[in-house]
């Protein structure tokens, strides 16, 4: 079926995040860092022998840096946020996709950062020129779906391969206009073949982590966290004036690794600058000053992106003559 909703651990998980949020927060954490450890060190030391940085695999650009929920883990909500209202010029969006097809970029792209996407009404037109120049790109849209329409979905369809939509609520139940939609789409799936849509069901007010201290439900202690991090490595973050920065917990734009108005966005992913503060964190947040208390962890396909490039570099290492190492370098 092209749409379906998905709830972690189902009621019981629901009702974990709603009435024992930080034991829930904790827990989960725990059980992500434990399992993923070796798995994130090792494509960390694996992005650092390369000669040349790889390929990121999730383009992020925030073409609008405003939301529309009361989401409470997150600045951007309508009570908490604080950044100066920012839409990415024209120009520049277009310059950063045409840089991106000439780099030869494949990998997922997002036009979400600590925002609703929605809220841009060029939405539609800037995933039309994406796709139009990242063909094989996999293009997905991450929305609260307050505003989203059955009409909205049919514009998108053509250009993106996923829409998840976070229905965060204080009940276990899809808000209306999202209900109208799943209904519709679940008795005409043939209209939607080609598109996957996932419903997240999200307590509003649950304890996620602490964002590199951002969030304004759980704000950061002074634990150090010595845990590293697959985000410097998989992802390039690109804020609405153009600047690139660490990551999604940047929630007030403070980190800036370079300006896309001025610098190609392949020489900044490759800058000695971007460079230097990976072999940091490669070896624990607790050598960058950011990172140093943050316990954001991701929620999960980077991990099996990492793993599919891990197991082909191993397979690579035993090929002859180097041939699927070079297949593989070219995926990113």
């Amino acid at each position: 079926m092209p749409i379906t909703i998905n709830n972690f651990m189902g009621k019981f998980g629901w009702n974990a995040r709603k009435y024992f949020p930080n034991l829930a927060s904790f827990a989960y954490l725990k059980l992500q860092f434990v399992t993923r450890h070796k798995l994130q060190k090792q494509y960390c030391d694996f992005f650092l022998n390369e000669k040349e940085a790889p390929m990121p695999h999730v383009v992020n650009i925030e073409t609008i840096n405003r939301c529309n929920s009361t989401c409470s883990f997150c600045t951007a909500n309508i009570h908490d946020e604080k950044r100066p209202l920012r839409k990415i010029d024209d120009a520049l969006f277009y310059s950063i996709i045409d840089q991106l097809a000439d780099w030869g970029y494949k990998g997922h792209l997002t036009l979400y950062g600590n925002n609703e996407p929605l809220l841009d009404t060029r939405l539609v037109e800037f995933h039309k020129y994406a796709r139009e120049k990242l063909p094989d790109s996999f293009i997905f849209v991450s929305t609260n779906g307050l505003i989203l329409t059955l009409d909205k979905v049919r514009e998108l369809q053509p250009y993106v391969n996923q829409i998840i939509i976070n229905n965060y609520s204080m009940e276990m139940k899809l808000h209306d206009n999202l209900q109208e939609i799943y209904d519709y789409i679940k008795s005409h799936p043939s209209e939607f073949e080609d598109l996957d849509i996932q419903i997240q069901m999200r307590y509003l007010k649950e304890v996620l982590t602490n964002r590199a201290g951002s969030a304004p439900n759980k704000k950061a202690t002074e634990k150090v966290i010595t845990e590293t991090c697959l985000l410097p490595f998989t992802d390039v973050w690109i804020m609405p004036n153009g600047k690139v920065g660490l990551c999604c917990c940047d929630n007030f734009e403070t980190t800036d690794f370079g300006d896309l108005t001025t610098t190609p966005l392949k020489d900044i992913w490759n800058s000695d600058k971007m460079q230097e503060m990976r072999k940091k964190i490669a070896d624990g947040r607790q050598n960058y000053p950011f990172c140093k208390h943050c316990d954001f962890i991701d929620a999960g396909f980077r991990m099996e992106v990492v793993k599919n490039v891990l197991k082909g570099d191993m397979e690579a290492a035993h090929a002859t003559g180097g041939e699927e190492k070079n297949k593989r370098s070219a995926r990113g």
